[in-house]
Parts: structure tokens; sequence; C-alpha cells
């Protein structure tokens, strides 16, 4: 009897599986499978290794600076990158996808940004691919006179691709993927984007930790050593279409 007692209290012990550690869901199992082909296995037990953003949102209330002074002034700021168009008017910075264009960046010209809370309000008129570029960097490209933009990237990708990815980390030129929104304790975070109205972005830098949130929601948590320090770039993507509305862009430095 002893022993039953035994055995059971280190059944019971053993703790159960996280929600956390778990990929449920079906397309997100797809993409990873179509990622993948030929270690879908050991990709889903590295994905299931992801640390979880639990944190709530920082408070954004006070001792935040205005990146975009209103107005139409874009003092501070300069385009990197392709030849989409970047008009500010108001409170409001437009994006436009001009086809055929390569990526291009609305970027900060400061470029020692490196412990910070930065929050933006987006919105897209005309849906395409965007993201907001954090401790960015430049590199010379290929051909005479190009500046390629490189670094992470919080992903906010057009509502009705439907994988729910917004807020995830993507490694512009810079290793693609770091921290998709796969697992199951990220399905709030797939689930928080308003297609049709604003959305709210927030991401913590501190050391070698990264966080984000969309509308308050959780997201992603990265760690790494490669990115310390950088510019802000609001990005416009290449492809057919995409017009994106940018808002109250502001940084506390920590």
């Amino acid at each position: 009897m002893k022993n039953l007692v035994l055995l059971l209290s280190l059944v019971f012990a053993v703790p159960l599986a996280s929600p956390a550690a778990s990929i449920t869901d079906p397309d997100q199992l797809d993409w990873i499978k179509g990622k993948f082909k030929r270690d879908t296995t050991a990709s889903i037990e590295k994905l299931k290794q992801l640390p979880i953003n639990s944190d709530p949102e920082p408070d954004l209330s006070a001792g935040f600076t205005s990146l975009y002074k209103g107005d139409g002034d874009l003092s501070g700021w300069t385009v990197l990158g392709g030849h989409h168009t970047f008009k500010a008017s108001g409170e409001v910075i437009t994006g436009t996808c001009v086809k055929g264009s390569r990526n291009a960046f609305l970027s900060t010209t400061r470029q020692d940004y490196q412990d910070f809370i930065f929050t933006v309000e987006m919105k897209w008129q005309v849906e395409g691919n965007t993201g907001l570029m954090i401790r960015a960097q430049t590199k010379p490209g290929k051909k005479e006179g190009e500046t390629v933009v490189f670094g992470p990237q919080v992903e906010m990708e057009s509502p009705s691709q439907g994988r729910g990815w917004s807020g995830g980390i993507y490694g512009e030129k810079a290793g693609g993927w770091h921290y998709p929104l796969v697992l199951d304790a990220h399905k709030p975070a797939r689930k928080a984007i308003v297609p049709d109205g604003w959305n709210r972005v927030t991401v913590m830098a501190q050391g070698d930790t990264v966080k984000t949130w969309i509308n308050g929601v959780p997201a992603a948590h990265w760690k790494t050593d490669d990115y310390i320090k950088g510019f802000f770039g609001l990005q416009i993507h290449s492809g057919k279409a995409g017009t994106v509305l940018f808002r109250n862009i502001r940084v506390k430095e920590l």
C-alpha cells in the first residue's frame, strides 16, 4: 500500500504539459510542415521552447517623447530602402505602396535607441504587409549607392492573410522569422488585430529581451544578443498595393 501511495504521489507530482508549450491549431501546424518539410518534428519541439510573454502592457501614460511632431513635419525622419511614399498630414503619417519598389522604411535619423518602450498606432487603409523596425541597422546593397535596412521587425501582416502573426518578430534581411506566433498560448494575440480600425503596437526592449503587445494583448517574447541598439522604421513592403496609416508614435527610453 505504501508503495502504491508513493507511486501515485510521484505520478501526480509530474507537471502537466503547459498550454504554452502546445501547438494544436491546424493552420499553424500546416505552416510549420510547409516551412520545415525535412525536420518538422524537430522544428515543432524547438518552437515549443519559445518563451511566453505574459506581462501586462507597460504603462503608456507618462514619460514618453513623440517622434512625430505633427502638422506634416517629418524632421528627424528619412526614407531608406525603396521608393514607396510617406506623407504626413495632421497627426497621421501615410505610407503608400508603389508597385515595383522594394521594401522602404521611414526611419528615425537617430540610430542609437537601445532600451525603450516604443508605441505606435497603425491602421490599414488599403491592405498590405507592413511592420515596425526596432534597433534597426543599415549596410550597403549590391548596387552602387543602395542602402539595405536589416534587423528586428515587429510584423504587422495583412489581416486577410489569416495567419495572425502581427506582433511577432521577423528578421528583415536578418534570418527570417525569429518569433512566430504559433503556440496555443498565442491564440489571444492572433485574434487581437482590429482589421478595419486602429491597432496599438507596443514594444519593450531591455538588454537582450524584446517583448511586444497588440492592443494590450501580450504577443512576442524574444531573446537576442545580436541587436542591442539602432533606429526605428515604419515599413511599407513591396507588393501590388497597400496604404498604411501611423499615428501616436512615441518612445520612452529606459
